[in-house]
């Protein structure tokens, strides 16, 4: 499948975004077709086989929109052209204005008399009525053509009769009288939806400025180290595998790993927190933040579009197009409400006109109807509050892959936590080596070359201490096992100078039937109530060293686990500790539920059944063997500081490993949520209470198109508010 992005010109309101929607996603060999309003942008997954580029432009053209180049600064051109308009609109409808200011008040300048004048209001009026207000004929003709209705539709058509009944009353009225001219309203109208239009256009432009942000902080130049000399080049000609030079002060080009140097880096930008972090040779770094105090030299692992800030970037704009399940809501209100408003206005034309006999009123009426319930606010609603809202969480460490995950995660019931690496600081470190039997440091030697392979913490941590304690005693040379095998959740195997080597948990030592010597259970029971995870090593299955690591708890895990039970959200700790260890955990941590004892495989069931029992689980977790929960949750959420499989398949992602990131995450998404169906509630309420205004006569046409652009700047600055969203 392709997946392209387009901008799109000519859209004015949700029915036009919904329209094109729904045709593209039609098509055959289409995946998906999703349409933002706010963005106006067009996201498309399609098969090349079945339907080309061409043709998906094509089809969007004959609906009357045209389809351009992806930009992300498409809509500082469209505010020109719209304010451009707009002041060419003014221009021509204020003095029409002007003059009625003096009769409104019952006075008389006689230097404003002209400007009553029914042809001085024509030629003032043409202009604005036919050739600023042609971009609503032709989405009209287009729309009309298509068979539906928008707002194009609404405008001119309301518009045209305020116009062309001023244009009969002007020329065929009867001597004597004085002509029923509406031009200032037909004006009017257009130049207060332009005006809308202009500060709607630069509202939604504040809601995106997050991917802008971003973007201004993309590196021009890296100083590459070849042949021994300094070069300065584009960082597009940057490679995987250069040496970098990076001096204090310096933005940091790309992604890498420190050769030389020790310094401290402000990655404010990617995390969100203002602490600087110490980094050494073997540390990585990334690329746009800023190395502040020392020369470095780094090796580019990931470059151009590979690196973190450009996924980051990726990933906002993918999460500003995908919709919140909420939107469906506007979606289909915007389906029927046109053609349902419309029949409302023939409606008020008719009783006004046969009923009452008040033609001048029944035109006045059914225009006012018309204009005061064009849906943008409706259309805005949604995408403007998720725009928002995901931006300000880049802003903070957190990236919402889409609406519909920022939405689940604002609806959870419960959180699980993996314990290893999400609650703990995932660095556990060996505690005690207890031999039973032989030499001390010779079994301390066969533990740490049959761990040497072993990507578990725990295997790293004895790997890693038995290996410390070996160099004071003089030993260094520890060669590779000559086998290793992982047994998940349960500890490995190795040979190891010709002896078969287990290393692991209780469980990996016991068999139905076949339980250990009482005097090691107890001895193990020791260790688990001191709250570390005991482990058996044997040699050709013979008992002949207790181990213990312990992982320490993350000082504000504690502290997470609280606030998100003061937002009524059950806490579960899940991990493949047995349950002794993992009850001390748990009670340290005061989690509401622990799941011990939990094998990879069965993680996912463990989320399950949870949501089997009616909760609405979000599942937190940094590794492999987390991504099938991940998966399986109602929304994963990964710690950045995990695997590249768990990032890829959760919805949520915490930048930085410090849990308040999940609490903040948590708050944000609802008070987005909140913001749209505030938004929703007040375009609803404003057009359920404006249109009977407008249809009892007590609602001036022009009156009306300031209000329809109010109401949709209402709802954008509604969800800018957003911006002052604050963890607490």
């Amino acid at each position: 499948m392709t997946r392209e992005k387009y901008g799109i010109a000519g859209m004015n309101c949700a029915n036009c975004a919904a329209k094109i929607e729904k045709k593209v996603s039609e098509a055959e060999g289409v995946d998906f077709a999703v349409v933002n309003f706010a963005l106006e942008v067009l996201s498309v997954s399609y098969d090349q086989a079945k339907i080309t580029r061409s043709d998906i432009i094509g089809m969007v053209r004959n609906l009357g929109f045209k389809l351009t180049p992806f930009r992300r600064d498409a809509s500082q051109e469209n505010i020109r052209q719209t304010a451009r308009s707009f002041a060419v609109a003014a221009a021509l409808t204020l003095p029409m204005l002007l003059s009625m200011i003096p009769m409104a008040l019952n006075l008389h300048l006689p230097a404003l008399d002209f400007l009553h004048s029914g042809m001085v209001q024509l030629v003032l009026t043409a202009p604005v009525q036919f050739v600023i207000g042609a971009r609503f004929y032709r989405g009209a003709f287009y729309a009309l053509r298509s068979r539906s209705a928008d707002m194009n539709v609404l405008v001119a058509s309301g518009t045209s009769a305020a116009f062309f009944y001023s244009l009969y009353h002007l020329f065929f009225h009867p001597a004597g009288e004085t002509p029923h001219l509406y031009f200032e309203s037909a004006a009017t109208i257009i130049t207060f939806v332009l005006l809308g239009k202009t500060l709607e256009a630069k509202a939604k432009g504040r809601t995106a400025d997050a991917i802008g942000k971003l973007a201004k902080l993309r590196v021009r130049t890296a100083r590459t180290l070849r042949n021994g000399q300094e070069t300065e080049i584009p960082v597009e000609e940057l490679r995987t595998g250069d040496s970098v030079v990076v001096r204090p002060g310096e933005k940091i080009p790309a992604d890498g790993v420190i050769l030389d140097g020790h310094t401290s880096v402000d990655e404010s930008m990617l995390t969100g927190e203002s602490v600087p972090v110490e980094k050494n040779a073997g540390d990585t770094v990334t690329g746009a933040t800023v190395n502040q105090y020392g020369a470095i030299v780094f090796t580019a692992t990931k470059v151009g579009r590979d690196t973190t800030l450009q996924q980051i970037i990726r990933m906002v704009e993918e999460a500003q197009t995908v919709k919140a399940p909420i939107q469906s809501i506007a979606d289909r209100v915007a389906g029927v409400f046109v053609p349902a408003v419309a029949f409302i206005s023939i409606v008020v034309f008719c009783v006004w006109w046969l009923a009452v006999g008040q033609l001048d009123k029944a035109i006045v009426s059914a225009v006012a109807v018309l204009v005061i319930a064009c849906p943008c606010a409706l259309g805005l609603a949604t995408p403007t509050a998720i725009m928002t809202g995901t931006g300000k969480g880049a802003e903070n460490g957190i990236l919402f892959k889409g609406g519909d995950s920022l939405e689940e995660l604002s609806r959870i019931h419960t959180v699980v936590l993996d314990k290893t690496g999400t609650l703990t600081e995932g660095k556990p470190v060996l505690t005690d080596f207890e031999p039973l039997t032989g030499n001390r440091l010779e079994l301390l030697r066969m533990a740490a070359v049959a761990e040497k392979r072993s990507e578990h913490p725990f295997g790293k941590a004895i790997c890693e201490g038995a290996t410390d304690i070996l160099k004071e005693a003089g030993c260094t040379e520890l060669p590779a096992p000559e086998m290793f095998r992982a047994i998940p959740g349960k500890g490995v195997k190795a040979i190891v100078s010709g002896e078969t080597v287990h290393i692991g948990t209780q469980r990996l030592f016991e068999t139905p039937g076949n339980t250990l010597p009482e005097e090691l259970q107890r001895r193990i029971a020791a260790y688990e109530q001191q709250g570390k995870t005991p482990m058996l090593m044997s040699i050709s299955r013979q008992p002949v060293a207790l181990l213990s690591v312990a992982d320490r708890i993350k000082p504000e895990a504690r502290a997470v686990v609280a606030d998100l039970r003061r937002m009524h959200i059950e806490t579960v700790m899940l991990t493949g500790d047995n349950p002794r260890v993992a009850a001390i955990a748990g009670e340290r941590l005061k989690v509401d539920k622990t799941l011990a004892g939990v094998l990879p495989g069965e993680k996912a069931r463990e989320i399950e059944l949870l949501k089997k029992a009616g909760k609405k689980v979000a599942m937190v977790g940094d590794g492999i063997n987390d991504a099938p929960a991940l998966a399986t949750a109602d929304v994963g959420v990964a710690v950045g500081s995990g695997t590249d499989v768990a990032i890829e398949t959760a919805g949520v992602i915490l930048i930085r490993s410090n849990l308040n990131a999940l609490v903040f995450a948590v708050r944000l998404s609802r008070k987005t949520i909140g913001k749209i169906r505030q938004n929703l509630f007040l375009s609803f309420i404003y057009n359920i209470a404006c249109i009977p205004v407008a249809a009892l006569g007590w609602l001036h046409p022009g009156i009306a198109g300031a209000a329809m652009a109010l109401s949709s700047l209402s709802v954008v600055l509604n969800s800018l508010s957003l911006k002052r969203f604050k963890n607490i």
